[in-house]
Protein backbone atom coordinates (compact mmCIF):
# COMPACT_ATOMS: atom_id res chain seq x y z
CA UNK A 1 0.00 0.00 0.00
CA UNK A 2 1.07 3.56 -0.67
CA UNK A 3 2.28 5.97 2.00
CA UNK A 4 0.83 8.90 0.01
CA UNK A 5 -2.73 9.71 1.14
CA UNK A 6 -3.54 11.44 -2.16
CA UNK A 7 -2.51 8.40 -4.20
CA UNK A 8 -4.63 6.20 -1.94
CA UNK A 9 -7.57 8.62 -2.25
CA UNK A 10 -7.19 8.59 -6.05
CA UNK A 11 -7.24 4.78 -6.16
CA UNK A 12 -10.33 4.49 -3.94
CA UNK A 13 -12.10 7.35 -5.75
CA UNK A 14 -11.42 5.83 -9.19
CA UNK A 15 -12.93 2.57 -8.02
CA UNK A 16 -15.95 4.33 -6.51
CA UNK A 17 -16.55 6.19 -9.80
CA UNK A 18 -17.12 2.79 -11.47
CA UNK A 19 -19.08 1.02 -8.72
CA UNK A 20 -21.34 3.61 -7.09
CA UNK A 21 -24.64 3.97 -8.92
CA UNK A 22 -25.37 7.59 -7.99
CA UNK A 23 -23.15 10.52 -7.07
CA UNK A 24 -19.88 8.77 -6.28
CA UNK A 25 -18.50 12.28 -5.73
CA UNK A 26 -21.01 13.03 -2.94
CA UNK A 27 -19.46 13.91 0.38
CA UNK A 28 -20.88 15.01 3.70
CA UNK A 29 -19.63 18.46 4.66
CA UNK A 30 -19.62 19.28 8.37
CA UNK A 31 -19.30 22.87 9.52
CA UNK A 32 -19.89 24.71 12.78
CA UNK A 33 -21.47 28.11 13.41
CA UNK A 34 -19.76 30.89 15.34
CA UNK A 35 -21.77 29.85 18.43
CA UNK A 36 -20.69 26.19 18.14
CA UNK A 37 -23.78 24.67 16.49
CA UNK A 38 -22.67 21.84 14.15
CA UNK A 39 -24.33 21.27 10.78
CA UNK A 40 -23.82 18.65 8.09
CA UNK A 41 -25.09 18.31 4.51
CA UNK A 42 -24.15 16.59 1.27
CA UNK A 43 -22.15 18.45 -1.39
CA UNK A 44 -20.37 17.25 -4.52
CA UNK A 45 -16.60 17.03 -4.91
CA UNK A 46 -15.63 19.00 -8.02
CA UNK A 47 -11.85 18.88 -7.78
CA UNK A 48 -9.12 17.40 -5.64
CA UNK A 49 -5.38 17.13 -5.30
CA UNK A 50 -2.59 17.87 -2.83
CA UNK A 51 -3.91 21.43 -2.42
CA UNK A 52 -7.27 20.15 -1.19
CA UNK A 53 -10.82 19.05 -1.93
CA UNK A 54 -13.07 21.54 -3.76
CA UNK A 55 -16.83 22.09 -3.86
CA UNK A 56 -19.02 24.97 -5.03
CA UNK A 57 -22.04 26.69 -3.50
CA UNK A 58 -24.05 29.85 -3.00
CA UNK A 59 -21.91 32.02 -0.72
CA UNK A 60 -24.96 33.59 0.91
CA UNK A 61 -26.35 30.35 2.36
CA UNK A 62 -25.90 28.79 5.78
CA UNK A 63 -22.87 26.64 4.94
CA UNK A 64 -21.00 29.62 3.51
CA UNK A 65 -21.83 31.78 6.53
CA UNK A 66 -20.49 29.04 8.80
CA UNK A 67 -17.34 28.63 6.70
CA UNK A 68 -16.72 32.37 6.76
CA UNK A 69 -17.20 32.54 10.55
CA UNK A 70 -15.27 29.34 11.32
CA UNK A 71 -13.10 28.41 8.31
CA UNK A 72 -12.59 24.73 9.18
CA UNK A 73 -14.55 21.71 7.99
CA UNK A 74 -14.74 17.95 7.90
CA UNK A 75 -15.65 15.85 4.85
CA UNK A 76 -16.87 12.28 4.71
CA UNK A 77 -17.05 10.05 1.64
CA UNK A 78 -19.03 6.85 2.19
CA UNK A 79 -19.07 4.27 -0.58
CA UNK A 80 -21.43 1.58 0.68
CA UNK A 81 -20.91 -0.76 -2.28
CA UNK A 82 -17.15 -0.78 -1.58
CA UNK A 83 -17.58 -0.87 2.20
CA UNK A 84 -15.20 2.08 2.50
CA UNK A 85 -15.18 5.61 3.78
CA UNK A 86 -12.71 8.46 3.88
CA UNK A 87 -12.72 11.25 6.48
CA UNK A 88 -10.92 14.54 5.80
CA UNK A 89 -10.42 17.47 8.19
CA UNK A 90 -8.77 20.83 7.71
CA UNK A 91 -8.94 24.57 7.14
CA UNK A 92 -11.11 26.01 4.39
CA UNK A 93 -10.38 28.81 1.92
CA UNK A 94 -12.26 30.26 -1.02
CA UNK A 95 -11.07 29.25 -4.47
CA UNK A 96 -10.16 32.05 -6.87
CA UNK A 97 -12.76 33.82 -8.98
CA UNK A 98 -11.06 32.38 -12.07
CA UNK A 99 -11.50 28.82 -10.74
CA UNK A 100 -15.14 29.53 -9.85
CA UNK A 101 -15.78 31.03 -13.30
CA UNK A 102 -14.17 28.05 -15.04
CA UNK A 103 -16.21 25.51 -13.10
CA UNK A 104 -19.45 27.51 -13.44
CA UNK A 105 -19.03 27.50 -17.22
CA UNK A 106 -19.11 23.66 -17.21
CA UNK A 107 -22.48 23.42 -15.42
CA UNK A 108 -25.68 22.77 -17.31
CA UNK A 109 -27.58 25.89 -18.32
CA UNK A 110 -30.45 25.07 -15.95
CA UNK A 111 -27.99 24.67 -13.06
CA UNK A 112 -26.48 28.02 -13.95
CA UNK A 113 -29.92 29.65 -14.02
CA UNK A 114 -30.81 27.95 -10.73
CA UNK A 115 -27.78 29.55 -9.08
CA UNK A 116 -29.22 32.96 -10.00
CA UNK A 117 -32.80 32.08 -8.99
CA UNK A 118 -32.12 30.53 -5.59
CA UNK A 119 -31.73 32.33 -2.27
CA UNK A 120 -30.17 29.18 -0.88
CA UNK A 121 -31.09 28.23 2.69
CA UNK A 122 -33.54 31.11 3.09
CA UNK A 123 -37.27 30.52 3.74
CA UNK A 124 -39.39 29.91 0.63
CA UNK A 125 -43.15 30.53 0.78
CA UNK A 126 -43.99 28.01 -1.94
CA UNK A 127 -42.45 26.15 -4.88
CA UNK A 128 -44.25 28.42 -7.37
CA UNK A 129 -42.19 31.40 -6.16
CA UNK A 130 -38.94 29.62 -6.95
CA UNK A 131 -40.24 28.40 -10.32
CA UNK A 132 -41.28 31.96 -11.16
CA UNK A 133 -37.81 33.26 -10.30
CA UNK A 134 -36.26 30.50 -12.42
CA UNK A 135 -38.48 31.50 -15.38
CA UNK A 136 -37.42 35.13 -14.89
CA UNK A 137 -33.75 34.07 -15.11
CA UNK A 138 -34.49 32.09 -18.29
CA UNK A 139 -35.94 35.26 -19.82
CA UNK A 140 -33.13 37.48 -18.51
CA UNK A 141 -30.37 35.36 -20.05
CA UNK A 142 -32.29 34.17 -23.13
CA UNK A 143 -29.96 33.79 -26.09
CA UNK A 144 -26.79 34.55 -24.16
CA UNK A 145 -24.26 33.02 -21.83
CA UNK A 146 -25.11 32.80 -18.14
CA UNK A 147 -22.33 34.43 -16.11
CA UNK A 148 -21.43 33.24 -12.64
CA UNK A 149 -23.42 35.11 -10.00
CA UNK A 150 -21.18 37.22 -7.75
CA UNK A 151 -22.53 35.37 -4.69
CA UNK A 152 -21.60 31.90 -5.98
CA UNK A 153 -18.20 30.21 -5.83
CA UNK A 154 -15.97 27.48 -4.54
CA UNK A 155 -14.30 26.44 -1.33
CA UNK A 156 -11.33 24.19 -0.77
CA UNK A 157 -10.67 22.03 2.29
CA UNK A 158 -6.89 21.67 2.77
CA UNK A 159 -6.44 18.35 4.55
CA UNK A 160 -4.56 18.18 7.83
CA UNK A 161 -5.92 14.72 8.60
CA UNK A 162 -7.17 11.98 6.25
CA UNK A 163 -8.54 8.68 7.54
CA UNK A 164 -9.23 5.65 5.36
CA UNK A 165 -11.75 3.20 6.81
CA UNK A 166 -12.23 -0.28 5.37
CA UNK A 167 -15.10 -2.46 6.57
CA UNK A 168 -14.12 -5.89 7.83
CA UNK A 169 -16.27 -8.75 9.09
CA UNK A 170 -17.31 -8.82 12.74
CA UNK A 171 -16.62 -5.07 13.02
CA UNK A 172 -12.87 -5.71 12.93
CA UNK A 173 -12.44 -2.74 10.61
CA UNK A 174 -9.17 -1.38 9.26
CA UNK A 175 -8.41 2.29 9.84
CA UNK A 176 -5.37 4.12 8.44
CA UNK A 177 -4.82 7.74 9.36
CA UNK A 178 -2.51 10.32 7.81
CA UNK A 179 -1.73 13.52 9.72
CA UNK A 180 -0.04 16.53 8.10
CA UNK A 181 3.47 17.14 9.39
CA UNK A 182 5.00 20.17 7.67
CA UNK A 183 5.29 19.28 3.99
CA UNK A 184 4.82 15.57 4.65
CA UNK A 185 2.55 13.12 6.40
CA UNK A 186 2.74 10.95 9.49
CA UNK A 187 0.93 7.66 9.06
CA UNK A 188 -0.61 5.39 11.64
CA UNK A 189 -3.42 2.99 12.35
CA UNK A 190 -6.41 3.26 14.69
CA UNK A 191 -8.33 0.60 16.56
CA UNK A 192 -11.70 -0.10 14.95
Amino acid sequence: MTDDPFALFDAWYREARTTEINDSNAMALATVSADGQPSVRMVLLKGHGPEGFTFYTNREGRKAAELEAMPRAALLFHWKSLRRQIRIEGPVTRVTDAESDAYFATRSRDSQLGAWASDQSRPLADRATFESRFAAMQARFDGGDVPRPPHWGGYRVAPERIEFWLDREHRLHERRVFTRNGDGWDEGMLYP
